[in-house]
């Protein structure tokens, strides 16, 4: 199953409303994104059906970049019911983005 990507602040506002949702900000010309979007396909392939995994063109909305103040790519936000809960910066390994998925999932 591959990372859908959100197209507008619309899509991000009303994804990240409800439930647990990580979202990969990336941009499609910068190699660490690729890397990070491996790991980030494992982390919705695992976590299907209880997390939310998505993925966010920065260049094409970089109106949502800047209001979460992302000036660094890859960056991974961690969102519960719209509250930003954890952000990781540069790339991540599959452990460092896991853990506190399954804590928040209990």
């Amino acid at each position: 199953m591959d990372v859908k990507e959100i197209k507008s602040l619309e899509a991000f506002e009303k994804e990240i409303k409800e439930g647990i949702t990580l979202i990969h900000f990336s941009a499609p010309w910068y190699a660490p994104c690729h890397l990070q979007e491996t790991i980030i396909q494992q982390l919705a392939d695992l976590f299907k059906g209880k997390v939310s995994i998505k993925k966010m063109n920065i260049d094409e909305n970089n109106d949502v970049a800047l209001n979460l103040g992302i000036h660094s790519i890859p960056t991974s936000i961690i969102f519960k019911n719209g509250n930003e809960i954890e952000r990781f910066v540069g790339l991540q390994s599959k452990d460092t983005l896991s853990t506190p998925l399954i804590k928040l999932l209990g």
